[in-house]
């Protein structure tokens, strides 16, 4: 699967999620919080746009991507879940410990779980 973005695409997703934050803490109570948000993920946003012959960058903004970058971004996806799996789980056993229920991460281990037996179902169809 193939997919070509506008190299404006990263940058302004990280500008639009920077509003939402902003929008979030500010009803949140915390209107400084979103100003700090709006201000890392625009940051973020101009570093994609202008981040110049990075390969690295180029490949994040979507332009300059090839096969080599497309499997370092399945593998880069692939261990950045893995981590958050085992993050989930050990918040989910450190509340258990605590006497909670374990939520949220009780929700958040279902779904992950889930969507990697969906995952493996639908692929192994599909090849």
């Amino acid at each position: 699967m193939q997919t070509t973005r506008s190299k404006w695409f990263l940058p302004l997703f990280a500008v639009a999620l920077g509003f939402a934050m902003l929008a979030v803490e500010w009803i949140g109570g915390s209107p400084a919080g979103g100003l700090i948000a709006l201000g890392i993920m625009t940051a973020f946003g101009a570093l994609v746009l202008l981040g110049g012959r990075s390969e690295t960058v180029r490949g994040l903004r979507g332009d300059g991507r090839d096969e080599r970058f497309r499997q370092i971004d399945v593998a880069a996806t692939a261990i950045a879940g893995l981590v958050v799996i085992a993050a989930i789980i050990v918040a989910f056993m450190v509340e258990v410990a605590r006497g909670h229920d374990g939520s949220p991460y009780t929700w958040l281990g279902a779904i992950a779980g889930l969507a990697y037996l969906v995952a493996v179902v639908v692929l192994r169809v599909r090849g």
